[in-house]
This record gives C-alpha cells, structure tokens and sequence, in this order.
C-alpha cells in the first residue's frame, strides 16, 4: 500500500469507504475466525540462481529524499551527539540504512509539501550559496559515504525565474542558467560533486529545455553532471526520447515518482537506465516497512527499475503537517533530543549494507510462487547477495502464515557461503542468522509471511546502534529567541517552519540599537510552485496541541501603507493545506490599523479598528487567548480584547506578513498554560 503523496489523504479515504464495506466486513470476520483453528499449510518451491544465462541490469543504489518540501527542517536543530547519530543511522556504510544515494531540494523559496527552503537566488542578482540546510546535509552524507551519489531537483523556483508566471520554462535559458549556478555552488563553496540534476513539474516536460540546460552544463564545464528527466511519469518523456535523438541524448537516466513497481514499453525501448526517483511516501511503521521491502524488490522484478528513492529521507517536520512520518526515520523533537529509528531503516539496510553500485542484478529474479519476490546481485567477483520479502498483506489481514519450504539453486560462479539476515513483523529488525549451509550448490529456506531475507557471500553488515536518545516530550510551555546571533550556522532560527514565505537571520547593519539581530521574512514576490502558496507569508512553530497560551514579538514593517504584519495562535493548518489555515490572527498594517481575523487569509474577522502603526518603526505586539476568549496589546497597552474564539481549539504559533514583503522580528516568545 503506497501512499501517493502527490494525491491528498482525504481522496485516499474516500476511495476506502466507497469500497464494497459489507464484503470487506464479511471477508474479515471469516478470516480473523480461522484464528481459532489450527491450519498447518507446507508448499515447496524451487527457485535457481544462475549468472551463466547472462546478467541483468547495472544496480545504481537505495537513496533517501531530503525536500519537497522542507522534510529534514528539524534535523538541524538537534544538539549533539544525537544530531550526529540519526546522520550515522542514515548514511554511515555498514551501520544503518547505509544509503547509496541522496538526492536534495534546490530550493525555490515556495511551499512545496511541508514547507519552503530557501532558495540560493531570491532575485536575479542575488546569490548566496550558505542559505538553507541541505548544504550541510550533503557534506555530512558525503562525510560518511565518501562515495555517495549526489542528485539535485528544482520542485520550484523563484517568481523572478517565471517572470511573473507560474511557470519556469517560458524563459528556458534564465531557469538553466538558475540551476547550474546551484551546481556550481555547490562545488566551489562547499566542494560537492553533483552527480544528477532532475528536471520535474506536474503539467508536462519541455524537451527545449531539457536540451538547452544539457549545453548549458556542457558549456560550464560539468559534463560529468547527468540528466535525470521527467522525474514525474514515464510518459509523455519516454516517447518523445524515441523521436528525437537529440533528446535522448540528453537525458541519462528516465526517472518516475510513484511508479507502483511498473514501467512502459517506451521506456525500456530507450535503453537508458530507469529509476523510481521518489517513492514510498508511506507512514513509517512495520506495515510501511514491509511497503518498502516490497518497492526495493519489486521495482526491479517487475519494472527493471534499478535505484529506488525514498520520500522522505527523514521525517524531521511538525508531524502534524501533511505526510506525517513518512520518513525512513522519525527525528522531530530537537528540544528533547528523542528520535526513533523505525522498521525503514532496517529493511532498507538488507539491501543497502550487501550491494553498492555497480553491482549487476541476475537476469534469474522474479516473484514467489505464493506470495514475494526475490532478487539476487553480484558484484562479478564471486560475492552474491540475494534478497527476499514475502509482503503479502497479512497485517492488514489478521491469519497464520502460509509456511512455504523454498529451495534455491545456485549454479554457474556463484558457489559461495551465505550469511542469512532476517525481518518480520516484530519488534526485533535486522537479526543475524546462522550461516546457511551448501547442499550440492542449493538451499532451503522456511518462508512465512510479511518477512524479509537477506543471504549474502558478504561479512560486512551490522547492525549499529547507540545508547537510548532521551525520552520523548512536548515543545516546551515556555519558549523565547532574541535570534542575537552573530554567525548562525543555518539561515533558519531553531524550530521556525516555514510554510509560505522564507525567514531568515538577519543583520539590520543600519539600526545600532537593541534590534540588530532579527528575523527577517525575504522573499517579496510569489513564487513559482505547483502546491498551494498562500497569499500570506508565515512561519509555525510550538505543540500543535496549544490551547492557552500568550505570544508576544516586536516587528517591524518595511512597507509603507501596504504592508502589514501578524502574530498568531492556535494555527491549525501547514504544508499544502496552509491556504486555508484558521486559527488566531493578530494584524497591525503600515496605514495605521489593525484586524483580528480567524484566518489567515484575513477574511473571517473578529475585530478591527484603528492602531496608529506605521512602517519603519518597531512595534510590540501581544496576543493572548484562554478558552474562548482572547486580547491584544501593542507596545504594552490593550487594543482590543475579549474577542470571542470558536475554533480552532489548538495549534502551533506563529509570525507572518500581509503578503509577500519584507518585514522583521524580534524577541519573540510563548508562554502556554
């Protein structure tokens, strides 16, 4: 079962309950009764293992996706050492998920699922190659994994890219150009290779543009740099790569979000590498493992998929905004220190701890007679790894396993000791078995369901491990930041999320005063994105189960008449859905008013009158709201008070502007009961 995260739960849902219900009912009831009875089923099944029939395809790695949008924005935040140890859980070789391939968001400054990142050019001649936290990540990957592949994909862009539309590829030589100066960054201020860069929207592709960002690479020196293109859907790319040479020359790798484990003819027809380049989206629990045991194998089996990446690399995000662990791992307290390494990581590291690129998959894998798949790589130096899973959905269907006896043949060079490692739906992932034991060049194996196997010739793996991360707890009840930091080592203040608009670290050099470190919202024209940017710009931040509570921030407005500024509480939406936030909204505008609005789109409002606030002067403002009730004051002084609340009853806090302009804050802080 994976979830499309480019299809919205409630479509998901919907689809659940238009289902034959009755059926279903029926269906469970009998199965969960056979419980009660004893059934003992044994099949035996040969499979052979042959490298002298010839080898399949190329294996080009197991990554993880840090992006669309804003995914791993809490990571950064962790004290050490635990920051240092959900890094080594996903990138160390031989230790955890061990993965091959990370591939980052280019940021574009626009919300693209869980938030915004910023991008390394808000204006045309603007360029700043330490925005933002995927640098960091990347360096630390590649720290670890020296010889980790290193992709980046554009999901939006800046709206000076679209020249006011919403749309980059009008322009093809401008958004080109915008994507290589990325890539160039990267190499020259923080020596990163770039190996693949992704072409990506929802509509269509523009093979024009494909084929004038491949010259542009060219022209600047990174040929080594390949193309990987639709990075959406097969088709209509893969006919067109048929059609048109100088199109498939350009594009090295066809890469598919979501392909459910399937491929089109015209796509293997182009003889180039195919990839599932981003997959998963899938709640992080055993059930979600086992969906991720079933991808790693069967996009090869069935579709000759040869790397898989998974949305998200980290579920490191408010987890109340869309895709809630989705993550390989769940890392989202860094006020507490707690992470959980979840069942992904462990079935990943059955593939990733005995495979590396450049290994060859066997031409001799396929499906289990009663359930399954399995796959077997060599890497041509006598060293075989075979992997299997035998996913059949008995989690969502309470019955005993089917006990299958499998035989496996290995013949041509592939004679070899193999360990055994072992998962199923337990507690305990990753557990070593004893070595298996020859028998004229075969093996057999006692398979029941929704367990996976991995049997390699390696003595590599391990299963790495560190004392307990500090228990879980809540966002602290009192929280403050004067962002009074000289040389922050990330753009973002720790636990602000962005969601439309970008907030960074800022330097106000002109105000000698107490303000000279603030918090600034930058980004001062619409985006170009395929989600939902609101008008507004905000940032969240807090427990989502805040009720009581007071907020209070100095801001600062920068545009005169037009501008305006907000803090909020009980902020009850982000991510995709942030268009339609309600919660409690507290405005103050640069001609001299204010409003109290239910909404963020500033239309449902409680209060309004005048404030006296202008631009170009720094204001205090406090909101405070207990059960139905709320107040505000400004600059210490009551504006208005005992505006009635009926919802939302909890959410996070947060600051914001009218619309996309530039505007400041300082000293913010919370107080909940």
């Amino acid at each position: 079962v994976v979830n499309h995260r480019e299809s919205s739960r409630a479509q998901l849902q919907q689809s659940a309950v238009t289902s034959p219900l009755l059926l279903y009912r029926m269906i469970s009831f009998i199965l969960l009764l056979c419980r009660f009875f004893t059934i003992a089923i044994c099949v035996t099944d040969q499979y052979v293992l042959d490298d002298k029939v010839g080898l399949g395809r190329v294996f080009d790695g197991i990554g993880g996706l840090s992006g669309g949008g804003a995914t791993s924005r809490l990571l950064v935040n962790y004290a050490e050492p635990y920051r240092s140890q959900i890094l080594d859980y996903l990138f160390k070789p031989n230790f955890g998920a061990s993965l091959h391939i990370l591939k980052v968001e280019i940021g574009g400054d626009a919300q693209t699922t869980d938030g915004t990142e910023p991008s390394h050019m808000h204006y045309e001649n603007d360029e700043n190659f330490f925005r933002g936290y995927e640098w960091w990540l990347m360096k630390e990957a590649k720290k670890r994994n020296p010889n980790i592949t290193l992709i980046g994909l554009p999901w939006a862009f800046p709206g000076w890219v679209g020249h006011g539309k919403n749309w980059p590829y009008d322009y093809p030589d401008i958004t080109a150009t915008y994507v290589v100066s990325w890539i160039i960054g990267a190499k020259q201020y923080h020596d990163l290779d770039i190996n693949y860069v992704g072409i990506w929207n929802e509509r269509n592709f523009d093979s024009k543009y494909i084929k004038l960002l491949r010259y542009t690479l060219d022209k600047s020196g990174l040929e080594s740099v390949r193309i990987i293109a639709s990075d959406n859907l097969w088709e209509p790319i893969s006919l067109f790569m048929l059609l048109d040479q100088e199109l498939r020359r350009a594009v090295d790798v066809i890469g598919a979000h979501y392909p459910g484990t399937t491929t089109v003819l015209e796509a293997l027809k182009t003889q180039k590498k195919l990839w599932s380049s981003e997959d998963y989206s899938t709640f992080n629990n055993e059930v979600g493992g086992g969906c991720w045991a079933r991808i790693l194998n069967q996009n090869y089996v069935n579709g000759l998929m040869t790397a898989t990446i998974s949305w998200n690399l980290v579920a490191s995000y408010y987890g109340e905004l869309p895709f809630g662990r989705d993550g390989l791992m769940t890392a989202q307290e860094p006020w507490s220190g707690s992470y959980v390494v979840e069942s992904p990581i462990w079935i990943s590291a059955h593939t990733t701890q005995f495979t590396q690129p450049g290994w060859t998959y066997l031409q001799t894998v396929g499906h289990l007679a009663h359930g399954g798949s399995y796959v077997a790589l060599t890497n041509g130096k006598g060293d075989l790894t075979v992997v299997i899973e035998t996913m059949v959905c008995s989690a969502l269907f309470a019955i005993d396993p089917l006990i299958v006896v499998s035989t496996y043949v290995l013949l041509g060079d592939l004679r070899a000791k193999l360990d055994g490692y072992k998962d199923t739906q337990r507690p305990t992932f990753f557990e070593k078995l004893s070595p298996l034991k020859l028998s004229d060049g075969s093996f057999t194996l006692n398979l029941g369901e929704d367990e996976v196997y991995t049997l390699t010739s390696l003595t590599s793996g391990l299963k790495g491990s560190f004392p307990d991360p500090p228990p879980s707890a809540p966002f602290p009840t009192t929280y403050k930041d004067d962002f009074n930091v000289a040389n922050p080592p990330f753009t973002e203040a720790p636990d602000f999320a962005d969601q439309t608009g970008v907030f960074e670290y800022h330097i106000n050099l002109t105000d000698p005063g107490p303000h000279v470190f603030t918090l600034r919202q930058v980004v001062t024209q619409r985006p170009v994105t395929w989600a939902t940017d609101a008008d507004q710009t905000i940032s969240v931040i807090g427990n989502y189960k805040w009720e009581n509570l007071t907020v209070s921030c100095d801001v600062f407005m920068e545009t005169v008449k037009t501008g305006g500024v907000f803090i909020a509480a009980r902020v009850d939406k982000g991510g995709q859905s942030v268009r339609n936030a309600k919660g409690l909204f507290y405005w103050i505008f640069s001609d001299g008013s204010y409003k109290v609005t239910n909404d963020l789109a500033g239309q449902a409002v409680l209060a309004e009158g005048p404030s006296g606030t202008r631009a170009f002067g720094w204001h205090t403002l406090t909101l405070s709201i207990k059960g139905q009730y709320a107040t505000g004051l400004l600059n210490g002084y009551p504006l208005w008070k005992n505006a009635v609340v009926l919802g939302p009853k909890n959410g996070w806090a947060a600051i914001g502007t009218k619309s996309f302009e530039l505007a400041q804050f300082d000293n913010f802080a919370v107080k909940a009961e």
